[in-house]
C-alpha cells in the first residue's frame, strides 16, 4: 500500500504505508503545532562529515512524530493533558553536503539557495549585503524548538545546545512570540488576525471546519509532502521548508491606512475599511467582501465570484493577491494548488498595544515582524503547482495579478508600486486613485530547508 499523496489523510484510520508515514514525519507539517513561545537555531554543521552527522542524530532524536503530535493534540482536546515539546530539524542543500549525503532534494529553488541570484531575481528580495549577518553566510541547519510555555522552551534549548558537538557553531537565532487579539485570536504586528486560509491535509480537520460552501480547504498531502531522497522506506517522507525573517515597520503601514481612508473620503467608523481594502480582512478577521464593518470574525467560508469588478474586496488587497479563490486567470483548483501550510511566528518586542486605539506615532518602526515559515511540497516558480516562489513572483510583486494594473500586494510585495484604485463606497461604482503604501515590510533573510523524516534524522548520511 503506497502513501495516499492524492488525498487528505484520516490520520486515526491510517494503515499501511499511511501508518508508517506518520511515525516517520516531523510534526507541524501535516497541523500546525502550538508554538505559543518559539526559538529557532541556525547551525553551520562545519566539514567534518563524522561530526555534523553527529550533531544530527543527536538533535533528531528529540524530533517528534506526526503521530505524537496529532496524539497529544487530541488529549490535550479531550482531557487538557498538556503535550511535549516540539522540536523539528531542518537542512539546507549546503547542510546535506556537510553530511557528505548521497540523496539531496531535487528542488530547484532549495539546490540554489534563497542567497542565489536567481533567488533574487525570482523574489525581488534586497541585497544580501543587506540581510542580517547570520543570514549572509552558510546556514547548514535549522532547529525548532517550541510549545507553551517560556519555560518549557528555554529548558529543551538548553539541552540541544548543551549536546551540540565542538565545530558546530550557532550563527544566529530567532525568538517567536504568540501575540493576540481580545478574542484570543492570533495577530501579527500591523494588528490583523494571521493564519486564517490553511490548506487542510487532515480528514478530521477539514470536519471541524463550520462550512466548506463557498471555499473548500482540504488538500491532498502531495501538496505539502515529498518521499525523502535519504528516507529509510517507501513511506518515509519530508516537506521543503521556507524561512524569511519579515521586519514590519508598524508607523509606515497605520500612515498608509491614514492615507487611503483620506483618498476614498472615509469618515468616522468607515475609516477602518481603509486597513481593511490593503489587508483583505478587517483586523477581526472578518472578510471585507462579506460586510462593510467588522464583527463576523476570522471566516474562511467564502468566494470572490461575486465580487468580479473587485468593488468590495480590491483585487490588490493582501489575502485576493496570494489567494484569489478561484477568481484570478487560471482556475480554483490549480490556484488551490499554490497554497502552502504557514506557520509563521511574530517576533519582537513593543511598548504599545497593538490592540489599542493610536496614532501612526505611537507605533513601532523597527525591531518587530513576522518569522515567515512554510511547508511546500514544491517552492520553484512555475506553473506546475509551485507554492512559496510562485506565490511570491507571480501573484504578489506581479502588478497584473489577478488583472491587469492591480498594482502589487501592499503587505508583502517587492519592487516598484504604482498607485492603485479603489472603491470609494464600499461595493460601489466610484473608483479613486489610491496613493501606493510604502514598502511596510521587508526582507532581512532567510533561507530554504527540507525537513526530512525522523528516520534519515537517526541515520543521515
Amino acid at each position: 500500500m503506497a502513501v495516499t499523496f492524492g488525498d487528505t489523510l484520516d490520520w486515526k484510520a491510517a494503515a499501511g504505508d499511511d501508518a508508517a508515514l506518520l511515525d516517520d514525519l516531523q510534526a507541524n507539517i501535516l497541523k500546525g503545532h502550538v508554538r505559543e513561545h518559539l526559538c529557532l537555531l541556525f547551525l553551520n554543521l562545519g566539514y567534518d562529515w563524522a561530526k555534523a552527522r553527529a550533531a544530527v542524530a543527536t538533535v533528531g532524536a528529540r524530533v517528534k512524530s506526526a503521530r505524537r503530535h496529532l496524539e497529544e493534540a487530541e488529549a490535550f482536546t479531550t482531557y487538557g493533558t498538556p503535550g511535549s515539546v516540539y522540536v523539528g530539524l531542518g537542512l539546507t542543500r549546503k547542510g546535506y553536503e556537510a553530511l557528505g549525503a548521497a540523496a539531496l532534494p531535487t528542488d530547484p529553488s532549495f539546490v540554489r539557495g534563497m542567497r542565489a541570484p536567481a533567488s533574487q531575481t525570482d523574489l525581488s528580495d534586497p541585497p544580501v549585503s543587506t540581510w542580517e549577518t547570520p543570514y549572509r553566510g552558510d546556514v547548514h541547519a535549522v532547529v525548532l524548538v517550541g510549545d507553551a510555555t517560556a519555560q518549557s522552551v528555554a529548558e529543551t534549548r538548553a539541552q540541544v545546545l548543551a549536546e551540540l558537538p565542538a565545530g558546530v557553531t550557532v550563527l544566529g537565532e530567532e525568538t517567536g512570540l504568540g501575540r493576540h487579539n481580545a478574542a484570543g485570536d492570533g495577530i501579527e504586528h500591523f494588528g490583523y488576525v494571521d493564519g486564517r486560509s490553511q490548506p487542510l491535509f487532515l480528514t478530521q480537520d477539514v470536519a471541524a471546519e463550520p462550512s466548506i460552501a463557498d471555499f473548500d480547504p482540504s488538500a491532498p498531502l502531495g501538496q505539502v509532502l515529498v518521499p525523502d531522497p535519504g528516507g529509510a522506506t517507501a513511506a518515509s517522507c519530508g516537506s521543503y521548508f521556507v524561512f524569511r525573517k519579515l521586519e514590519q515597520n508598524v508607523r509606515l503601514f497605520k500612515e498608509a491606512e491614514e492615507a487611503v481612508a483620506d483618498a476614498l473620503g472615509l469618515v468616522g467608523d468607515d475609516r477602518e475599511r481603509a486597513g481593511a481594502m490593503l489587508v483583505g480582512r478587517f483586523e477581526d478577521g472578518t472578510p471585507l467582501v462579506l460586510k462593510d464593518s467588522d464583527g463576523l470574525g476570522p471566516l474562511n467560508d467564502f468566494g470572490y465570484t461575486g465580487d468580479g469588478a473587485g468593488a468590495r474586496c480590491p483585487f490588490f488587497a493582501h489575502i485576493r493577491k496570494t489567494n484569489p479563490r478561484g477568481t484570478g486567470p487560471g482556475d480554483a483548483e490549480s490556484e488551490f494548488a499554490h497554497l502552502m501550510a504557514r506557520r509563521g511566528q511574530t517576533y519582537g518586542e513593543r511598548a504599545d498595544d497593538p490592540n489599542a486605539e493610536l496614532p501612526p506615532s505611537a507605533r513601532p518602526s523597527t525591531g518587530v515582524g513576522l518569522l515567515f515559515m512554510a511547508f511546500n511540497a514544491k517552492i520553484e516558480a512555475d506553473f506546475a503547482g509551485g507554492q512559496f516562489d510562485f506565490t511570491q513572483k507571480l501573484w504578489a510583486d506581479n502588478v497584473n495579478f489577478p488583472e491587469p494594473a492591480t498594482g502589487l500586494d501592499p503587505v508583502i510585495g517587492q519592487g516598484p508600486r504604482p498607485d492603485l484604485e479603489a472603491s470609494a463606497v464600499w461595493g460601489g461604482v466610484e473608483r479613486r486613485t489610491v496613493p501606493a503604501p510604502a514598502q511596510a515590510v521587508t526582507m532581512k533573510g532567510g533561507e530554504y530547508f527540507f525537513m526530512p523524516s525522523l528516520g534519515y534524522l537517526s541515520d543521515p548520511r
